[in-house]
């Protein structure tokens, strides 16, 4: 009855004892039920607080979510090593990855590192040919070296320059999400996300895009979930869809 037990009086003994065996039956049910919780890991978009996950809300009774927050990179770092350090923060296997945007690029890079059990890109690309054509030009030229990513440092005075009642919205938006705003981390990111050359996305990729994204416009996105009216930072102001769709897309 129960074949763990090798001596065959204590196989006795526990088939007389109702008490025992309701322990051992309840143990045996309860293991299985504990692995039944899916631990899910956010990586943000770039430059992003780990904060843009605020809204999401997934039950507790069958997922533990974690959030990874960006790290700044070490002198000429490559995507891939930068990758093997944000595995770090992982500490539960057959997990699920989730990336917004360019923390979509690295949970990619993170997922040929180490084994997941899915990884859910939103807001992002899956190769370099889903790039729009100004970042493949800017990859061309190296245009992209040019940018002044130290205006981002004074993202504090945006709300002052803004000008009507939606900019300044979007400006204390970005004012609260947007809390990176280190230069070598800045330069390292755009430079990794306009160069970032991956052909093949990994097989157990699902992609999640807004069809009124502007940064990454869905017109070059192929075999992905389309978010109506979903917008680049829809993690932030779509997070009811997402509360609601997030739950059976990892379960498929």
């Amino acid at each position: 009855m129960f074949p763990f037990f090798s001596h065959e009086k204590t196989i006795i003994l526990i088939r007389k004892d109702k008490k025992i065996r309701a322990l051992i039956i309840q143990s045996i049910v309860k293991k299985p039920m504990q692995q039944l919780v899916e631990h899910i890991y956010f990586v943000p978009g770039m430059a992003a607080d780990v904060s843009i996950f605020e809204y999401i809300q997934l039950p507790t009774s069958d997922y533990k979510t974690y959030t990874i927050p960006w790290k700044l990179p070490e002198p000429s770092e490559s995507i891939v090593d930068y990758a093997r350090r944000m595995c770090e923060d992982v500490n539960h296997d057959n997990c699920v990855l989730i990336g917004v945007s360019f923390g979509g690029v690295i949970v990619q890079e993170m997922a040929k590192i180490r084994s997941f059990k899915k990884v859910i890109i939103i807001s992002s690309v899956k190769s370099k040919y889903e790039l729009p054509k100004r970042m493949k030009l800017a990859r061309k030229t190296k245009a992209y070296k040019l940018l002044p990513t130290t205006l981002i440092s004074k993202i504090d005075n945006w709300e002052k320059l803004a000008f009507g009642d939606f900019a300044k919205k979007r400006a204390v938006m970005y004012q609260k999400y947007l809390s990176i705003k280190d230069k070598s981390y800045l330069d390292w990111a755009i430079e990794k996300m306009v160069c970032w050359d991956q052909e093949v996305p990994p097989a157990n990729l699902i992609h999640i895009h807004g069809d009124k994204d502007i940064v990454f416009p869905i017109v070059n996105i192929k075999n992905r979930i389309c978010v109506p009216g979903g917008t680049h930072v829809m993690i932030v102001n779509r997070a009811r869809w997402f509360n609601k769709h997030l739950p059976e897309i990892i379960k498929k």
